[in-house]
């Protein structure tokens, strides 16, 4: 983990302070995100920006650039996915702080004792900035795929129930 970056922060100390956190955190520091990676090869470059908005409400401008090592669910073969993600996120006490928050904050249920840790700010982004099948992207064409030319004709499974239906017409 970055030396900037504590294991855990007093949330609204941090807010009152006005802190700002930037660094570099390999991957392999995320436990979570392991799980979805082919490797942990590489790093996760991350700016936490701790204030308050223009309505007043607490939050962090969270900013990550990562190269995440994934495998190609159509190659199974190791591919790297650039994300790049900038995220507001309010931080709130109780679900009911969750209305007042600006459009397009997600919000940030930060316990009772305000301590939260900032990696996992992070990793939930990066978790969230997944794709659902990851694919590599690919230049050539995929070719449908096509009967051998010296293949037999297909029979129809039902023409034999049609013979049935025309013979008791």
């Amino acid at each position: 983990m970055s030396a900037g970056l504590p294991e855990s922060i007093d949330v609204w100390r941090a807010v009152t302070a006005r802190r700002i956190f930037e660094g570099e955190v390999p991957l392999d520091r995320f436990d979570r995100l392991r799980g979805s990676l082919a490797d942990v090869d590489g790093h996760c470059r991350y700016r936490l920006e701790f204030g308050r908005d223009a309505l007043g409400a607490a939050m962090v401008q969270l900013s990550a650039q990562a190269e995440l090592p994934l495998v190609c669910q159509r190659s199974l073969e190791r591919f790297v996915q650039p994300v790049e993600l900038e995220q507001t996120l309010g931080l709130v006490r109780s679900e009911r702080e969750e209305q007042a928050l600006a459009p397009g904050t997600e919000p940030v249920l930060v316990p009772e004792d305000g301590m939260l840790r900032p990696l996992d700010l992070v990793e939930d982004e990066l978790i969230l900035a997944l794709p659902v099948v990851p694919m590599a992207e690919r230049d050539e064409e995929i070719e449908p795929a096509q009967a051998p030319a010296d293949s037999e004709p297909r029979v129809n499974p039902f023409a034999a129930l049609a013979a049935l239906k025309q013979k008791s017409s």
